[in-house]
């Protein structure tokens, strides 16, 4: 966010002198703070390991370099979380969607009853804690080691909303989402409890190898590493293009159908930084433009192998078309210009190239920025794979492979980009991760926006370091939505196997466009399922069809009147029925009993008399009504149950004249289907057309 400039030329010279000293003593904190990062891995690496500490994991967190090897001491990633454990098997209610208030136990501990998120046991840490809706005056309660007495107690949402143990970015609420990413390092194991239920919840952990030494979590250790916490929540907000040794220039044209190849420097080196602007001629805009720039492929060769096709926007998190953001390893500026700084390591030999598919040419410029990289048995190429597929329809559910790989490797992000022809919400699915052979997943999640940082289908731009949605149309759920998720501490390593899946668990029958990006690394010859997909690059990208609009209609949320006192007025949107009510939108009138009213005081002209037409709707919980104009009955009882949810059509009401400019429309509830269930009294209101006799 830009700081207020009104007063700023103002101030004594001095205190913007103070400002950029204290600016590149922060920056000079930040070097020193990755230097000591970098030392600290290299001690794990080649000597007898000192225990993991804390502050170990606060460095690796801002270590880019450390996902480019295969982790020392290793460790596996898995979950805990309320996941609807009916789900056992592919074959006994796999897509089940009751992810909530579910735990491994309850137990009595000090006379307190406890809620059990988590018990593991083995060395291991904690490095992402999620919640969609953590309670008020809730305790988390951290048993180490076994203990009987907990050794931390925190409370729930200030852990997780930045108002507690530590501020953002490594803890925050995002577009509801409520987020820990404070590493809690354990020797033995972990119990944690809460003295509260009754909310969704996600808890990411490192599972060590068994004997890995590790310096459990004490509270003390915020106050004594509280200048390097600081300095990592600097390093997370501000993230700096790293030192290279040698930088190559990219510009030109890239006509239709032409590919363009740059070559890196021979022997062991990294790609450090990529920067590229494309720009595609003035004459595209919307939808037209975001295919142009879909259609340059990104790609990279390291060692002989292709590890990289992505489309460019795609590659660079934004999904479709360039949208402003940044997080720890890529970002997109408001003037288009993409940053990566995932490092590419290779032992002989890389080329870069874009391939341009589509029928617009256009415009690069920007740079490779090439480091020193000494390859080891522990090195990994870098690898990033982009599944499409259109028009895939929400029925039956599936679960959608992002990615199914064979070999070594480690995970470290994704990005997914959605075309929703509705506003109803898309992603209720979970995420489902297999590792090495597993028969049920290690991690299963409790939604798609869970699985992302937010939460209650939030259609919000949100930007952080590690997870963001810096695209959703709207709206409600309508629309392009991008979703990214990068990992440091959360990254997920496998020996042989990985199969990541995402279930497709839309509350409409519709059909989507779904385009997954995964970021991974992988030791040479490592197999995967992921193969160019020049058609999807290409693809008309598809618009929403404009809603419906009834000639002369009045909302019925733009002219509301008196009605019965203390009854709710709900603006609802009809996702999911787009197309028959005006504008996907009604009036939900939340009536209770008999006798309950709302009027509609509908705009008319000036004198004689015009025909008047309702527009409502039909549902299992509404009512019986009555419907009159200008204090006249025109419908004695109109039944406005049906078990599906419909629109009733246009319902004349006949020929009127406006009293003081308005027809007063009342419609009261003077009965209850049979059928209907909850009160019976409810009804929905789309609104009154006034047209010609």
């Amino acid at each position: 966010m830009g700081r207020p400039i009104a007063s700023a030329s103002r101030k004594p010279r001095t205190q913007g002198r103070n400002r950029r000293q204290e600016s590149k003593s922060m920056r000079s904190f930040v070097r020193a703070l990755v230097l000591g990062a970098l030392m600290t891995t290299v001690a794990h690496a080649q000597t007898t390991a000192p225990a993991i500490s804390f502050a170990d994991l606060l460095g690796e967190m801002i270590h880019r370099d450390s996902v480019a090897r295969w982790p020392e001491p290793a460790y596996r990633s898995a979950q805990f979380s309320s996941y609807d454990r009916a789900a056992q098997d592919p074959n006994t209610d796999w897509f089940a969607n009751g992810d909530f208030n579910q735990f491994l136990r309850t137990e009595t501990n000090g006379g307190r009853q406890e809620w059990v998120l988590m018990d593991h046991v083995g060395p291991g840490a904690v490095v992402r804690i999620w919640s969609a809706n953590p309670p008020e005056a809730c305790n988390l309660r951290f048993y180490f080691d076994g203990a009987a007495e907990p050794g931390w107690t925190v409370d729930f949402q200030g852990l997780t909303g930045g108002e507690g143990p530590v501020a953002g970015p490594l803890s925050g609420v995002r577009a509801r989402g409520w987020n820990s990413y404070l590493p809690i390092p354990y020797a033995k194991g972990l119990k944690i409890t809460t003295d509260k239920d009754g909310f969704y919840y996600q808890v990411g952990y490192r599972a060590y190898e068994p004997g890995t030494a590790v310096e459990s979590f004490t509270p003390e250790l915020l106050s004594t590493n509280r200048t390097m916490i600081g300095g990592v929540q600097y390093a997370l907000m501000h993230p700096r293009s790293p030192s290279v040794a040698q930088t190559i220039g990219l510009s030109g044209a890239l006509e239709p159908g032409a590919q363009r190849a740059w070559d890196l420097p021979a022997g062991s080196h990294a790609l450090r930084e990529l920067i590229l602007r494309v720009n595609a001629p003035t004459s595209l805009e919307g939808l037209d433009l975001e295919r142009a720039l879909r259609s340059v492929i990104v790609r990279f060769w390291f060692d002989g192998e292709e590890t990289v096709w992505v489309p460019l926007t795609d590659f660079f998190g934004s999904g479709v078309g360039l949208h402003p953001h940044q997080d720890w390893w890529r970002a997109v500026d408001d003037v288009g210009i993409m940053r990566s700084w995932w490092p590419m390591p290779y032992a002989r030999r890389a080329r870069f190239a874009l391939l341009n598919l589509g029928d617009q040419p256009v415009q690069l410029s920007g740079a490779l920025g090439i480091g020193d990289w000494s390859w080891d048995q522990r090195s990994m190429h870098f690898r990033a794979n982009w599944h499409w597929t259109g028009e895939l329809p929400s029925r039956p559910m599936i679960d959608y492979n992002y990615l199914t790989a064979q070999g070594r490797g480690v995970v470290v992000g994704d990005t997914l980009a959605i075309y929703n022809p509705v506003t109803a919400w898309w992603g209720e699915g979970d995420e489902k991760i297999f590792v090495d052979g597993e028969d049920f997943p290690s991690t299963f999640g409790t939604g798609t926006e869970d699985y992302y940082g937010y939460a209650w289908c939030t259609p919000e731009v949100f930007i952080s370091p590690f997870h963001s949605q810096p695209r959703v149309d709207g709206p409600g759920n309508r629309g392009h939505t991008t979703n990214s998720r990068v990992r440091m501490l959360d990254a997920m390593p496998f020996k042989t196997q990985m199969q990541f899946d995402m279930e497709l668990w839309h509350w409409a029958e519709v059909d989507v466009d779904f385009a997954s990006t995964v970021y991974w690394y992988g030791i040479p010859g490592v197999r995967h399922n992921r193969r160019a997909q020049p058609d999807g690059a290409v693809a008309i990208l598809r618009a929403p069809p404009p809603p419906l609009v009834i000639e002369g209609l009045s909302e019925a949320g733009d002219v509301l009147g008196a009605h019965t006192e203390g009854i709710e007025l709900e603006h609802q949107t009809t996702g999911g029925y787009e197309g028959q009510w005006s504008k996907d939108d009604q009036t939900l009138f939340h009536g209770q009993k008999i006798g309950d009213y709302l009027e509609l005081n509908v705009p008319g002209p000036e004198a004689g008399q015009h025909r008047l037409t309702l527009y409502a709707a039909k549902s299992w919980d509404y009512g019986i009504v009555r419907i009159s104009v200008n204090g006249a009955t025109v419908i004695d009882e109109l039944d406005l149950w049906s078990e599906p949810v419909v629109a009733t059509g246009p319902i004349d009401l006949g020929l009127h004249a406006p009293v003081d400019g308005k027809y007063v429309v009342r419609i009261e509830v003077v009965g209850k289907n049979e059928n209907s269930r909850g009160t019976g009294s409810y009804f929905g209101v789309d609104g009154v057309a006034v047209t010609a006799p």
